[in-house]
């Protein structure tokens, strides 16, 4: 085959590469395009050590491989954050699931709410923060309570309401409380 050729091919098989690790980003594939992209990086290596006389053949080469390049930052940086366990869609993904088993369910604290409730709020903060991996050894109900009343003390002022309402969400991986006003009538 001509250079042009191969060039091409390598190019096809570029194209394939980025749809098979779509895919796996997607989840519709099973493992990641391990395969390909070492077939595809051993033709760049040996396009890389022969020399291309031709000018617009050696232009096509380094514009592939500056895409290819490009595409290995993208994919190492997904794969990074899904093994840290903060790549967006599985973080959303892992929300809904969640929801549905009731981990991280929206919860009442506040003047209005009574001592059952804020155990709820501590419950439900507990429970995700354990399904996140965070370290739950050290904190106390006490604790809890003692920043939620800090921050509803706070908001109160700043905002001129007489409730704040607060719930538990799980954002990039981490718990967090979320503060929601509520305006008296």
């Amino acid at each position: 085959m001509s250079m042009e050729e191969d060039l091409q091919l390598l190019d096809v098989k570029i194209k394939q590469l980025k749809l098979d690790y779509d895919k796996y980003f997607l989840g519709t594939r099973p493992r990641e395009p391990v395969q390909l992209r070492q077939e595809v990086s051993k033709q760049v290596i040996i396009f890389t050590n022969s020399p291309i006389p031709n000018t617009a053949c050696r232009f096509k080469f380094n514009s592939i491989c500056s895409r290819l390049q490009a595409f290995k930052r993208q994919w190492d940086n997904i794969l990074r954050q899904i093994e840290a366990g903060t790549y967006k869609r599985h973080v959303f993904k892992a929300d809904i699931h969640e929801r549905q088993r009731g981990l991280s369910t929206p919860t009442v604290a506040g003047k209005a709410a009574g001592p059952e409730k804020e155990g709820d709020l501590f419950e439900s903060y507990r429970t995700a923060a354990a399904s996140c991996g965070q370290q739950v050894g050290n904190l106390t109900r006490e604790k809890l309570d003692a920043v939620v009343r800090k921050q509803e003390a706070e908001l109160r002022k700043k905002l001129g309401c007489e409730q704040v309402n607060f719930r538990v969400v799980v954002q990039d991986g981490k718990v967090k409380l979320k503060a929601t006003p509520k305006r008296g009538s």
